[in-house]
């Protein structure tokens, strides 16, 4: 005859069972899956925007900041010079870059694209803030643009720069200007190339914004006394430190404490370009003011 054992024997068999099993390895895939995903990359990507007038320069000068942040964090790191404004969201939104150094109007396409997050503000001489300008030469009969502008050859930098086309393009509008029939208009230069065209009387006016010029005629590219502003924007936000979406978020927290720990006097000192003194963390409204212009303008739904 067959010996049934109790049922409370035969639940005290199953979960010892279950125990057993656990011990042995069982259900660690799930535990490892989680380890895994919440690690840092072995590698992480980095790009940076066209901030100077080549690859080359612009590689030498950011590159030292990218290198201190991996470190930080314990990854190894390749880095990417970004062809134009546009290109740098583009990568960002596609996954195919982790963290960006990035200007406003590229992080604000990236998030409406692709979800990117901004985790810091670029300082730069100790304000989180920077500004559009229009430069003209230094005999320029403007004095009050653009009442006094009209009809005159104004360059636009390329369409996804902040400071040398959105917030002008945005400015004007506000006014009831627009800007293609207004002036004997053109648009894409590169910003270094604005403040050469204005040099060298290509142009009676280009767009440019204020870190830009203040480098160029430090390293020599052009002399202050070449060209002279003719107009200041409001305060805008300064470049984001921007990561992808989907990044681990234990990895997203370690990047955004080791750059806002980049300041300066201190960490910063030999790691940011000069006049770069640190970071400060976004807020909701940090970029508020570029959403509306692209909105306004259509970039963004």
């Amino acid at each position: 005859m067959t010996r049934r054992l109790p049922r409370r024997s035969l639940l005290a068999l199953a979960l010892g069972a279950a125990l057993a099993l656990t011990a042995c390895g069982g259900g660690s895939d799930s535990t490892s899956a989680s380890k895994a995903a919440s690690k840092t990359p072995e590698t992480l990507h980095f790009a940076v925007a066209p901030f100077l007038p080549s690859p080359t320069d612009t590689k030498a000068a950011y590159e030292p900041f990218f290198k201190a942040i991996a470190d930080k964090v314990g990854a190894k790191y390749d880095l990417q010079v970004s062809g134009d404004f546009a290109g740098i969201g583009v990568s960002l939104a596609s996954g195919k870059t982790d963290l960006a150094w990035l200007g406003p109007f590229g992080y604000v396409l990236a998030a409406a694209k692709g979800g990117a997050q901004a985790i810091a503000t670029v300082e730069y001489d100790g304000k989180p803030v920077y500004h559009s300008i229009v430069v003209a030469p230094p005999d320029t009969k403007v004095k009050d643009y653009p009442k006094d502008a009209k009809g005159l050859r104004m360059s636009f930098a390329e369409t996804a720069s902040t400071s040398g086309w959105l917030i002008p393009t945005y400015l004007l509008k506000q006014e009831g200007i627009d800007p293609k029939t207004y002036f004997d208009y053109s648009e894409g230069a590169a910003h270094p190339a604005q403040e050469t065209a204005v040099a060298n009387r290509k142009v009676d006016l280009a767009t440019d914004y204020d870190r830009n010029r203040t480098a160029m005629i430090e390293a020599g590219a052009i002399k202050a006394g070449q060209s002279k502003i003719v107009y200041t924007s409001p305060d805008l936000p300064n470049d984001a430190i921007a990561v992808r979406k989907g990044l681990d978020p234990a990895t997203v927290q370690k990047l955004k404490e080791a750059v806002l720990a980049t300041t300066s006097p201190g960490t910063a000192d030999g790691v940011l370009p000069k006049h770069y003194t640190g970071f400060v963390a976004t807020t909701p409204d940090t970029y508020k003011l570029i959403i509306d212009a692209a909105k306004d303008l259509g970039k963004i739904g």
